[in-house]
């Protein structure tokens, strides 16, 4: 979606200005680094060391953050408590539970290329209003690069108009799919 297609709330506060960071926990943050870093291409921006109380005890952390165009990060934690990494371990996750990044179609195209390179399996999705880039990270986390389609701001601006109709048409129980973008 567009910039353009961000809309106020109905009560007239501010919305977010972006995402700050979304963090995960990882095994090994060399590994997450060397994925991240070296394959995607996010730079490492921050490497915070940390002590911390955690159920009555203190515990050290490491937490990692990789920045993205806007200012935002993907972050991770590694725990030095074998006890506190496995409780806080992600469980693995149907591929519906991801992250996805906007991306342009050069930027998709080269992280494909360098996950080829590395032996990292991908699998590319045309969603009519997007094309997504689909990959698993190293401790499991499914990362999403989308880049969006020619005449986007149509589709955004039909949608947008669309919306609580079509979530309305939704809950009534009317499953009749509105994706008249997407190839068959």
């Amino acid at each position: 979606m567009t910039d353009e297609t961000v809309t106020k709330p109905k009560t007239g506060a501010k919305v977010p200005e972006r995402l700050h960071h979304n963090a995960y926990v990882c095994a090994d943050q060399e590994r997450t680094r060397a994925f991240y870093e070296d394959i995607l291409g996010l730079p490492l921006i921050a490497t915070w060391i940390e002590r911390s109380e955690m159920d009555g005890r203190m515990a050290s952390y490491c937490h990692t953050f990789f920045g993205l165009g806007d200012g935002g990060a993907l972050a991770f934690f590694n725990f030095q408590d074998p006890e506190l990494q496995a409780r806080f371990t992600a469980k693995p996750q149907p591929r519906f539970v991801h992250i996805a990044l906007k991306v342009s179609p050069a930027t998709q195209d080269a992280i494909r290329d360098r996950c080829a390179a590395a032996g990292v399996a991908t699998r590319t999705i045309d969603h009519g209003y997007c094309t997504s880039l689909y990959l698993t990270d190293p401790d499991g986390l499914a990362v999403e690069f989308t880049r969006d389609v020619e005449g986007v701001e149509a589709i955004d601006a039909h949608q947008r108009a669309t919306a609580h109709a079509s979530l309305a048409r939704w809950t009534a129980g009317d499953t009749t799919p509105n994706n008249d973008v997407r190839p068959h």
